[in-house]
């Protein structure tokens, strides 16, 4: 990184509200930017129109603000910013680092071999499409060589990208461009030079590098945290039902993110309202205190 001011951000999707391991995150990327004067911002991902719901970002935006979480200047939607994905798109083919792609999911499926983020393309229209197919899609040509970064909590990563990612979708068929084009793009709109987030992904970090080399976009520090899961195993998520979380005592609930977090919250916060735990919260935050482990079951 160069001397940039530091610049964060929360960027959720839209499909429901906030629960325990999405408010862990939004804490911790806010607790990142205050710590080091920076500014926070808050980007809504709404670039899945099929699954993004109206009433789930106000939710979120009531959500952070009952918290205490409070963003610097408006929020970001993504879904204006199709324009500018699709001149991304366009470089990309410009640079031949984009080509169309007539496969379907099953297709793949049933040859592809399974990376760190999904199944590996195996390169079927890589040097055009079959006869008589149409392109259903649009997918980043990967170049080759080992693609690697230093996580601010899980240390030095490395893949190689070829064999490790392959050529992953940036435009899919119904039109839509991807989640890997549109977050590069828009946080390189944003001026993000931090991004903390979950550690589920870290894996998508890599395409996000490819990405950003082929469009000679900065690259921001990164820092993943440890996954929130449920006595079973399964991670919190929408998908898997996590409640929403409780906004009847916001301190509390940001005391229960704190000590998951390994902040070690001080007993005279206990039962303080938002603003006197976060002001608490911005002096003490130490990032080398986050629990090393990948999971964390709460």
């Amino acid at each position: 990184m160069s001397g940039n001011a530091y610049v964060g951000r929360f960027a959720p999707s839209p499909t429901g509200p906030l629960h325990r391991g999405s408010v862990i995150a939004a804490l911790a990327s806010y607790l990142d930017a205050r710590s080091a004067g920076g500014t926070w911002r808050l980007r809504i991902d709404d670039v899945d129109s099929g699954r993004a719901r109206a009433d789930a970002a106000a939710d979120i935006r009531r959500a952070l603000e009952a918290l205490g979480l409070h963003w610097d200047g408006p929020v970001q939607y993504q879904d204006p910013h199709r324009d500018q994905y699709e001149h991304a798109l366009e470089r990309l083919r410009e640079k031949r680092r984009a080509y169309p792609c007539a496969c379907t999911r099953r297709e793949i499926a049933a040859v592809a071999s399974m990376g760190p983020a999904g199944m590996i393309y195996p390169g079927i229209c890589r040097e055009g499409l079959p006869a008589g197919r149409g392109a259903r899609s649009w997918r980043f040509a990967m170049p080759a060589g080992t693609l690697s970064f230093r996580d601010r909590h899980a240390g030095s990563q490395s893949l190689e990208a070829a064999t490790g990612i392959g050529d992953f979708i940036i435009r899919r068929g119904d039109g839509l461009h991807a989640y890997h084009l549109a977050m590069v793009v828009d946080d390189a709109a944003l001026g993000v030079t931090d991004v903390v987030r979950g550690g589920d992904l870290l894996p998508a970090t890599f395409p996000q590098l490819a990405l950003q080399q082929s469009l000679d976009l900065p690259t921001p520090r990164y820092l993943h945290l440890p996954i929130a899961v449920d006595p079973g195993g399964r991670k919190l998520s929408k998908t898997n039902g996590a409640p929403p979380v409780d906004l009847t005592h916001p301190g509390a609930t940001l005391i229960d993110a704190l000590t998951f977090l390994g902040q070690s919250p001080a007993a005279e916060i206990a039962g303080a309202p938002p603003r006197e735990v976060l002001e608490w919260a911005v002096t003490a935050w130490r990032p080398a205190h986050i629990p090393r482990s990948s999971e964390v079951r709460v």
